[in-house]
């Protein structure tokens, strides 16, 4: 199939797919007349990099998910590179977790610090409305 032909069956763009083939990502195979050339695995890679892409990975993250998909494993995550990839994401989420958490924690302390100094008490009657 051909560049357009791919990205639609994939979602993305052939801005996307020439920009993938530039990081050797997706293998750049050419026809006798130039066009890029493309079949159901790299439909298949595509799939993996932008799922993996929809769940926050960098383009770069995805690399061991690829190749272990070209070594011929039948999942993207079933080789050990893709299994580090996925411990680092989880510690980076993790570590996001935690600071919200605190953020959330901070803002809800602020939140009542502020509604107890409100004369009247915590509902603050709105001087716009009647």
């Amino acid at each position: 199939m051909r560049i357009g032909e791919l990205a639609e069956r994939a979602g993305t763009t052939t801005r996307a797919l020439r920009y993938y083939e530039s990081r050797g990502l997706l293998p750049a195979r050419r026809t006798e007349n130039g066009y890029r050339e493309y079949d159901e695995e790299d439909l298949r890679l595509l799939r993996e990099i932008r799922a993996l892409q929809d769940f926050g990975f960098e383009l770069e993250e995805t690399r061991p998910f690829v190749e272990c998909l070209q070594a011929g494993h039948p999942a993207g995550d079933s080789c050990p590179a893709s299994i580090d990839v996925y411990r680092r994401k989880l510690a980076e989420l993790d570590g996001m977790i935690d600071r919200l958490q605190e953020a959330r924690e901070q803002v809800a302390a602020q939140l009542l610090r502020a509604e107890a100094e409100l004369p009247g008490g915590p509902e603050p009657a709105c001087e716009l409305g009647g």
